[in-house]
């Protein structure tokens, strides 16, 4: 059976925290296949990734952005920064590859539920999620003996559908994909194209107990979850260029 528990307790996130051990004061026995799902939010605080406004520079190419869609030209100039190109704009949005592969709304680039000045402070996203989600895997392995997983998790949306949901921008140790290819159904079917994005789902479940405001949920403990363990990388759910017909 599936279980997704909130960790309860879990204090606000300063830089330099130890998000492992933040986790194990927090939780009780754990067994070998057991899944940690963390919100985006507290791992780039814990990697000081909170940015103040005030000591950004507006490049000309941000500024001029900023013109046509109306966002603060400093906010501009981070989304270009944390992009490999920009996709598409339009007044108040600036859709773009980010640097970690996925397509996302604004670089990721987040105001909500930062201390301080909202207004005049951004937070980015990990550098490297994927790196982000082994470390604190191999040191919560490393201080339990069990077999673990990592998630860590953002709200984004989708095209064609309106509302944010949970997905997967770095892990470690969870099956991204799930390739039912081969397998048959209910009546002997062979599966042809059946390809699970089986860390997605799960980070979707989790966010539902997370919440989206005031919660103070960022982190859920996953038990049950009825795909074997393995190594993996955010490249797996990133669909390729040349086969995205959105762009």
């Amino acid at each position: 059976m599936l279980t997704l528990t909130p960790l309860p307790n879990i204090p606000l996130i300063q830089k330099g925290d130890d998000l492992a051990q933040i986790i194990l004061q927090n939780s009780s026995s754990l067994e070998d296949g057991d899944i940690f799902v963390l919100a985006q939010k507290i791992v780039s605080k814990a990697e000081g990734r909170l940015i103040n406004l005030a000591d950004v520079e507006p490049s000309p190419h941000a500024v001029e952005l900023a013109t046509v869609t109306g966002k603060d030209a400093r906010v501009v100039e981070l989304i270009l920064q944390e992009s490999n190109e920009i996709v598409r704009t339009r007044p108040g949005l600036i859709v773009v590859e980010h640097k970690l592969g996925f397509i996302c709304a604004n670089a990721g680039i987040d105001h909500s539920n930062i201390e301080g000045k909202n207004d005049e402070t951004a937070l980015l996203l990990p550098k490297d999620a994927d790196k982000s989600a082994r470390d604190l895997r191999d040191a919560l392995q490393n201080a339990t003996g069990k077999k673990l997983g990592v998630l860590i998790i953002d709200s984004h949306g989708r095209a064609w559908r309106e509302g944010i949901v949970g997905i997967t921008i770095g892990l470690a140790g969870v099956p991204g994909v799930v390739d039912k290819r081969g397998d048959v159904d209910l009546f002997g079917r062979e599966m042809r194209v059946t390809q699970i994005g089986a860390a997605d789902e799960l980070a979707a479940a989790a966010s539902l107990m997370m919440g989206q405001t005031n919660e103070g949920k960022p982190i859920v403990h996953v038990r049950g979850f009825p795909y074997p363990l393995r190594k993996s990388t955010l490249k797996e759910l990133i669909r390729p260029k040349e086969s995205d017909l959105f762009r």
